[in-house]
């Protein structure tokens, strides 16, 4: 089959390259000329594990093809993608000018039949909203079908090669076959494509992250109550997630989430549920949630070091919104810098691959650094934000050398209070009982 996906970033990368290796010719465009010309020289603009890989492989095989030209690839394909991006708003409703302009250069573009799909995340009602937008630039016939994303950064092509769930919305069952037809070599093991109508489509790519993002900031404001009170948050996860009704995921306490997705979709669904007049008050909650966590950690640099951190260094160990991903967007990290340098702080930071982002994002007075180590090198204490796995397992004794003094403020709860404090350490976590040297 052939396929266009317009919109090489995130989505649109590893949806053409997943295609591309199960046989189908894909034509991946963007209107960006030095990434077209990077992509075909096997740069990938995005750091995912196993990205690399599958583009590489797809390009040299002549099965993944990169073009600025809408046009042509549209000629060429029979589906088209469109996956370009829906940055948020003020008012946190998605700008949707991107989405308009490919919508009209595909109608302009068409040459028969398409078969149009929606893969950006974009507002309830979007697949009317689309055909609005192309009917006036083409005479040809064509559906657009809502056909969410549901990738989690860092571990993207497994979630594509092997998803959950497929969920297609259409009403008309020969476009739901079509669509199911690409998708059948992802399902094997008898994970299920979903037919439903578009607008179902549409609010379940909101509820799924929106409920995961309520899930985070229940276990959030749950270690508050924790420190207040004595608990360990981490013991009361253990006892939750043995209740079936429950499950294990996405029960961690720590800064807060962060990414282009959680924090997009939650602010949009709300921006939707506003202008219908319907209360969300779970999903508000969750959000409010989740911008005072993105304060804690900072918050206890005060409590510890005091409300004038002039003169004072401090390590920060991780700045992408999670491990495996050099993502920065909504990270926690840039608001904790952000209060840190506000307060008079220096910052010495690492981060294994989002440290060139990040430099780029944060104030006069931080720095990133080669190696983790370096960012201790006179730092009043380290601060753990993101839990990458190189981090699990430090020398311990080298980063107490490398301190002022050993102060451990740990935003993910990566280590054990009780082996910290046996080690020497003063530590913080998120919702753990304090323990000292």
């Amino acid at each position: 089959m052939k396929i266009a996906v317009i919109g090489s970033g995130y989505v649109g990368l590893v949806a053409g390259a997943c295609f591309a290796d199960t046989g189908n010719t894909v034509y991946c465009v963007d209107k960006d000329p030095a990434k077209i010309e990077a992509l075909k020289n096997g740069i990938i603009p995005i750091y995912e594990p196993g990205l690399d890989t599958l583009v590489k492989r797809g390009f040299s095989e002549g099965r993944l093809l990169f073009t600025t030209s809408t046009a042509d690839a549209v000629q060429a394909s029979e589906i088209i993608f469109m996956a370009v991006g829906t940055p948020p708003g003020d008012n946190g409703e998605p700008d949707m000018s991107f989405v308009k302009a490919a919508a009209e250069e595909i109608a302009r573009a068409m040459n028969g039949y398409k078969l149009i799909v929606n893969k950006s995340t974009v507002p309830i009602g979007s697949h009317q909203v689309v055909a609005e937008w192309m009917k006036p630039h083409t005479r040809h016939s064509f559906d657009v079908v809502s056909n969410p994303e549901f990738l989690k950064e860092g571990t993207a092509v497994d979630d594509f090669l092997k998803p959950d769930r497929v969920v297609i919305g259409t009403r008309r069952k020969e476009v739901y076959d079509k669509m199911a037809e690409i998708y059948a070599p992802f399902v094997r093991q008898g994970n299920p494509i979903l037919w439903m109508d578009p607008v179902s489509a549409e609010i379940t790519k909101y509820a799924c992250n929106s409920f995961l993002a309520a899930r985070i900031s229940f276990m959030n404001e749950l270690s508050v109550l924790c420190e207040k009170t004595g608990g360990d948050i981490e013991a009361i996860r253990r006892g939750m997630t043995t209740d079936a009704r429950i499950g294990k995921h996405f029960l961690y306490a720590g800064v807060g989430y962060g990414g282009s997705c959680f924090p997009k979709d939650v602010q949009a669904l709300l921006a939707t549920a506003q202008k219908l007049d319907v209360p969300l008050g779970i999903v508000a909650a969750a959000e409010e949630a989740n911008a005072r966590q993105k304060r804690l950690l900072a918050d206890k640099v005060h409590a510890h070091f005091g409300k004038n951190l002039r003169g004072r260094v401090f390590a920060v160990w991780g700045l992408a919104f999670k491990p495996n991903t050099d993502d920065m967007r909504e990270a926690p990290a840039l608001t904790i810098v952000e209060h840190l340098l506000a307060a008079g702080a220096t910052i010495q930071a690492f981060d294994p691959v989002a440290a060139e982002n990040a430099a780029k994002l944060m104030g006069q007075g931080a720095r990133t650094c080669a190696t983790a180590y370096e960012a201790l090198e006179g730092a009043d204490a380290l601060l753990v934000v993101t839990e990458w796995n190189e981090f699990r397992n430090p020398d311990f004794d080298r980063v107490k050398k490398a301190l002022k003094q050993p102060v451990l403020f740990d935003g993910r709860n990566v280590y054990d209070p009780v082996r910290m404090r046996e080690l020497g350490f003063t530590y913080f976590g998120i919702g753990r009982p304090q323990q000292k040297a």
